[in-house]
């Protein structure tokens, strides 16, 4: 135990081990019809270790987990912990190549992963850049080769003793979405986990008697350590949901199972919000709180969602893989619209000019935080750890301010910010002025380069299901009702999707490359 530094626990394992024993009979995972307890859990990440152990998994190595949301993800992370391994969760929604290029960067020499990936393991280099390949699912078959069958490693028969690693050493390596070049592994040791885990207990108040739904990818920073590590780490219980589809299947497990912490994504409160829910829903749900991260809120959406939902606050949040992945969230006590809250507890959070010199409250700069939420620095990139974490500060690449009440609010990303005439153009706060225009379901601004004036703004909006079309016309004459002549975008094209990634966060440089392709 740990208890010089504050922290109860040095490692994930010490961490189930003592829920194990003290939780023993709690239910810790409801998975359909399923009661996961907390001893359930360490007796299965136990039996796995061992398993591992034997198939040669050493302290030290990197896992990589290309796992559906299940059971066998928790299992998982906890036996790799008893091993000293580092885990190394990959975007399931990642083609071959993709794949291929996180386990060969990462060094995992373990690949952990679902039956229903299996096209797309086959096509990759995993077999050639892997010792073994352990397959979680009903249809796993025996094969030839490294491979082996989740079923068989929970029935091993020996235990092992743990040799797990540090506060401070590596536990987790999250591979950035990759907005802007190759995705770049930012490695989290457990110290900054678990401060992920208290500060986000202290803040939204929650007690062992809670019940989280998770159905967010297990494999993002907010869903690890938010949806998943936070609960667990307060005794707390997670319904599990394996799949999203049907969608109203989450509604009716957020009823059924009494949840009272939701955590989702803006697209979901969006669908929330206008979703037809039953009266009984309405009526009988235990909802206490709403958590929002990963992508910016609509205002539209916080305003139906406070109408909508008399008893549970939406709180939105701010964070980033780098930062473990929380900084900062709104108050159950007090929520302000179009802010992202105040820092978590043991963070600073600053706003700088371009030297790093704090800017006066309500001044527009570069956000940089500092705290035990700050990664360890990107894996084999010295150099690119050294442009984004300077003197203990993480500088997150986005821009804000903060008002009198510690209340940050993002204005934009740093590289998304457009500079026409010399005149800074913040594409977020154009997209909220479309984003309310009737017929319009989400928009994103980019800018593109334009001879006479630097830069310009482009829009491309995405209709709402009813809406036949816009008129441009009589949209930028709502925009010049609104914004300022030179915030106008020149051209408004109607995209059938918006290109996201796996938690919703719109891609704009898979935007410019099409707006490249069209000119050509």
């Amino acid at each position: 135990m740990s208890t010089e530094t504050g922290y109860r626990f040095n490692n994930f394992y010490e961490l189930i081990a003592d829920h194990g024993a003290k939780y023993r009979r709690k239910t810790a995972l409801l998975v359909d019809d399923e009661k996961i307890t907390y001893g359930d859990i360490l007796k299965r990440a136990d039996t796995l270790a061992a398993y591992l152990a034997a198939q040669g998994v050493q302290k030290g190595d990197k896992v990589a987990l290309f796992l559906r949301n299940s059971p066998e993800f928790v299992y998982t992370i906890f036996a790799l912990s008893k091993l000293g391994a580092v885990v190394v969760p990959v975007n399931t929604f990642l083609k071959e190549e993709e794949l291929s290029y996180i386990l060969e960067d990462s060094g995992s020499s373990v690949l952990i992963t679902s039956m229903i990936h299996e096209k797309v393991v086959q096509a990759s280099s995993a077999e050639a850049l892997c010792r073994f390949i352990v397959w979680e699912g009903d249809t796993f078959e025996y094969r030839e080769g490294n491979h082996y069958g989740f079923d068989e490693a929970l029935s091993y028969p020996r235990r092992i003793h743990a040799d797990t690693r540090g506060l401070d050493e590596t536990a987790v390596i999250f591979y950035t979405s990759g907005t802007t070049g190759k995705p770049k592994g930012a490695m989290l040791s457990h110290k900054n986990i678990f401060s992920n885990a208290i500060s986000g207990i202290k803040h939204i108040n929650v007690k062992p008697k809670d019940r989280g739904i998770v159905f967010l990818p297990m494999f993002h920073s907010f869903t690890f350590s938010i949806g998943v590590m936070l609960p667990l780490y307060a005794g707390a219980s997670i319904v599990l949901i394996q799949s999203i589809q049907p969608f109203s299947n989450i509604f009716r497990q957020t009823l059924m199972k009494r949840v009272t912490l939701f955590f989702g994504i803006p697209d979901v409160y969006s669908a929330l919000a206008k979703a037809k829910l039953p009266w009984y829903f309405m009526w009988f749900n235990n909802l206490r709180a709403f958590i929002s991260g990963a992508a910016p809120l609509q205002p539209k959406t916080l305003d139906a969602m406070a109408v909508k939902f008399k008893r549970a606050k939406l709180l939105e949040g701010y964070g980033l893989s780098e930062a473990s992945p929380a900084v900062c969230i709104n108050r159950l006590e007090k929520q302000k619209a179009g802010s992202v809250g105040t820092a978590l507890e043991g963070y600073e959070i600053k706003v700088v000019d371009e030297n790093l010199l704090e800017l006066p409250k309500g001044e527009i700069g570069d956000i940089i935080v500092k705290g035990d939420n700050v990664m360890q620095g990107y894996l084999n990139r010295p150099e690119a750890t050294a442009e984004t974490v300077i003197n203990g500060w993480l500088l997150t690449g986005d821009m804000g301010y903060i008002d009198e009440e510690g209340y940050l609010f993002i204005v934009d990303r740093k590289k998304d910010l457009i500079i026409s005439k010399g005149i800074n153009i913040y594409p977020r706060e154009i997209e909220e002025v479309i984003d309310r225009f009737e017929g319009i379901s989400a928009s994103a601004v980019i800018g593109i380069a334009d001879e006479k004036n630097g830069e310009i703004p482009v829009a491309y909006v995405e209709l709402e299901e009813e809406a036949e079309g816009i008129d441009e016309a009589v949209l930028k004459g709502y925009l010049r009702a609104h914004l300022a002549n030179f915030k106008i975008p020149k051209h408004v094209h109607v995209i059938e999707e918006l290109p996201k990634n796996a938690t919703g966060k719109v891609l704009k440089r898979v935007l410019k490359e099409k707006l490249k392709e069209e000119v050509l």
